[in-house]
């Protein structure tokens, strides 16, 4: 009878402790950065233009508290607000080292601040 309470309350204080490491559904910052960790794992970082200067996607670093960013639209208002999910590890790599013939240059009269071909990646620290 002793092994029996013994065991139940070692396997009651495990799955606590193995509950209180998971992310709970009401906090909304962890669950946020569980959803930016699933979307980074399936996207590249880079959109689908190369900057001018470069031949290639150029990543601006921002702190790693930025979650959000802006874009700009001509013409007719698209101006919108989106997350930023990309975060660099240690060991980043560069999209195409020199290949621009994966990515489009930038139109010679841009429409949108995407076509720049900079894009916001937070920073590892």
């Amino acid at each position: 009878m002793f092994r029996r309470i013994i065991f139940t309350a070692s396997l009651f204080a495990a799955m606590i402790a193995v509950g209180e490491s998971k992310v709970s559904a009401g906090d909304p910052y962890a669950m946020t950065q569980v959803w930016a960790h699933n979307f980074s794992m399936d996207r590249p970082w880079h959109g689908a233009y190369y900057h001018q200067m470069w031949g290639q996607p150029l990543a601006l670093v921002v702190p790693p508290t930025a979650h959000m960013r802006q874009t700009l639209s001509w013409g007719v208002s698209q101006n919108a607000m989106y997350p930023i999910h990309h975060q660099f590890g240690r060991s980043a790599n560069s999209p195409g080292a020199g290949r621009s013939g994966n990515f489009h240059a930038t139109p010679p009269w841009p429409s949108h601040t995407d076509q720049f071909g900079v894009y916001y990646v937070r920073s590892p620290w």
